[in-house]
């Protein structure tokens, strides 16, 4: 996490000057801690961008090529844009004071806890961000109010992210990646097949491969999907079959999700990590990476510490991930 500091006037006066590097120290600190725990990475095409917005679009694929017999002419392939969908960066900001007699009377406590618990909410809010956008997704909505704004959960089809009917731009039949059947060994078995025959909106197959399953916190779910990938032998069968599943998935228990999720439900999802990397189906863009300023408060002498930074996120190929245990989803 790249923070950029400056520093306004007054700053140069001993009692503040003395001061302001263990503050950035601490900052930095923290902020490196929620770089390394954080899972948007793993979820997300994380970039950077240098716009006030960006179009996410994608292109389908060619048809192919043709035999044509000796001496035959080149046959004319082509490919054409997919559906399209603009991501603007919303403004973040943040603040918090050290008064005049904290820094002067040198309270360590309280130097060190304002700006960690500072750098923790800033972590907290992006990754509370990215559960309401996957959680209001796997609630069946096309959007989600998050901070008092509200915030678009539709692919770029306009069909929200988990949908029984995505539509194809060129051609193909409807595709379902919501599914109603809860947790179990059978029902990843069959949702990773169902992933694999994905289709492009030419109605080519597609190279999904599902990696990584995402639940929240839920002692139910845990102890099922341990349990259906945690041994190299199926603890149903007489003679112990070998079970398939075994050492093929990256687990993400992500508890964030817990609040924005339907209270007593159990969604699971799969995604296909290197599919989101290749394609941009969840993206987030950082436009604007966390300023911080730090200035003297002309009434009250305090030292202020000003955060501010622009980001978004949003949903664009549907494709990298499918979900079940959804109300209203389809049978697999």
């Amino acid at each position: 996490m790249n923070i950029v500091f400056s520093e306004g006037s007054g700053l140069n006066d001993s009692v503040y000057g003395n001061c302001q590097a263990p503050i950035r120290m601490f900052i930095e600190q923290r902020g490196e801690q929620f770089e390394q725990t954080s899972v948007l990475k793993n979820l997300f095409l994380m970039g950077k961008s240098e716009n006030y917005g960006d179009l996410l679009t994608t292109m389908t694929a060619m048809s192919g090529f043709n035999p044509v017999g000796e001496n035959g002419a080149y046959p004319t392939d082509g490919m054409q844009e997919g559906y399209k969908k603009l991501l603007v960066y919303d403004t973040w900001k943040d603040s918090f004071r050290i008064s005049a007699e904290i820094i002067e009377d040198s309270k360590l406590l309280d130097l060190r806890a304002r700006p960690a618990a500072f750098m923790t909410s800033y972590g907290r809010t992006r990754e509370m961000f990215g559960a309401a956008l996957f959680g209001g997704a796997l609630n069946g909505n096309n959007a989600v109010s998050y901070r008092g704004k509200t915030f678009d959960l539709k692919a770029a089809d306009g069909k929200s992210l988990f949908h029984t009917g995505h539509t194809a731009k060129v051609k193909g039949a409807n595709q379902c990646n919501c599914f109603s059947d809860a947790f179990s060994a059978d029902a990843l078995g069959k949702l990773e097949t169902k992933m694999h025959l994905f289709r492009g909106d030419n109605d080519e197959i597609l190279d999904v491969a599902p990696d990584t399953i995402v639940i929240p916190e839920d002692a139910d779910l845990k102890k099922a999907v341990f349990a259906a990938i945690g041994a190299d032998k199926d603890p149903v069968t007489a003679n112990n079959a070998f079970n398939y599943q075994y050492g093929r998935w990256n687990v993400i228990v992500w508890s964030y999700l817990n609040q924005f999720v339907t209270g007593g439900t159990a969604p699971w999802m799969l995604l296909d990590s290197k599919y989101n990397e290749t394609y941009g189906g969840a993206v987030w863009n950082d436009r604007i990476e966390l300023a911080v300023r730090s200035t003297i408060d002309e009434n009250t002498d305090a030292n202020v510490w000003r955060g501010r930074s622009r980001f978004n996120a949003a949903f664009n190929d549907w494709r990298f991930a499918a979900a079940g245990g959804m109300s209203g989803g389809n049978s697999l």
